[in-house]
């Protein structure tokens, strides 16, 4: 039987490209995302992953056309900027509906279909802010090493099941995310422009970052792996920073970013 997967926030950047990928490999690819989209060669439902019971019965209106799920990328999300004492609670807890409780939600509708059916593939988009969390992005990078822990934690709880999980962590890739970042400048008079510098910085960084192309083509290649690690890195620069992470001292790492990232 033909091989089904879905991507959640599939319509641009990373997803999009990833989807794309998966249908080049064989894949029957559905694409979720809150509005309607059309998008060749791929399939679309409209679906918030942020509405637990709207996206369960999504992922389930597809396993009713299909059969079967194969593999599940969670990649809906977003980010926002600004310095942590700024930030208003209730826009990091929408961050959080997003970038974590969406990849629960999708997680807890799949992963009964693919206990069921003896296996399946879960890959969560992380991000090197996860082991390296960014000044100035704090709630982001709390968001993403949150999924690196959920991930860790599950992929030993269902292994025995045969669906086996990872986490993939871009670094800097050239999509709309950097135009859809919600950046905040309060407080930037007391903290002396630092925070527009500190953003200034980063959107740099991304825009001169890596094609998302590149990035969807390995997070293919991630979910149709016969067997995976826990956490894959996107880049060779990047696995190397995510190695210094975790044999510099934490104060060296501390201090090397706030030289990059805190717009000293």
């Amino acid at each position: 039987m033909n091989r089904v997967a879905i991507v959640t926030g599939g319509t641009s950047g990373i997803g999009l490209a990833t989807a794309n990928a998966l249908k080049a490999a064989g894949l029957t690819v559905y694409v979720l995302s809150r509005h309607a989209a059309e998008l060749p060669g791929l399939l679309h439902i409209a679906a918030d992953v942020a509405d637990e019971k709207a996206l369960a019965a999504a992922i389930g209106e597809i396993y009713a056309r299909e059969g079967r799920l194969d593999v599940l990328v969670n990649n809906a999300g977003f980010g926002i900027s600004g310095a942590a004492e700024f930030t208003e609670n209730a826009d990091a807890k929408r961050l959080l509906d997003v970038n974590l409780f969406g990849m629960v939600n999708a997680t807890k509708a799949a992963l009964p279909l693919m206990r069921a059916q003896g296996g399946g593939r879960i890959v969560n988009i992380s991000s090197v802010a996860a082991p390296l969390a960014i000044p100035f992005q704090a709630w982001y990078s709390v968001s993403k090493a949150a999924v690196n822990a959920y991930t860790l934690a599950l992929c030993n709880e269902v292994r025995p099941f045969g669906v086996s999980v990872c986490a993939v962590m871009p670094g800097d890739i050239r999509t709309g995310f950097t135009r859809a970042r919600e950046k905040s400048c309060a407080g930037d008079d007391v903290y002396q422009g630092r925070i527009a510098r500190s953003v200034s910085k980063m959107e740099k960084d991304e825009e001169n970052g890596m094609a998302p192309e590149v990035a969807g083509q390995f997070l293919a290649r991630v979910a149709l792996k016969r067997r995976v690690k826990p956490f894959y890195a996107i880049g060779l620069s990047y696995k190397f920073f995510v190695l210094l992470s975790r044999v510099l001292p934490i104060r060296l790492i501390s201090w090397l970013l706030g030289l990059l990232y805190a717009g000293n």
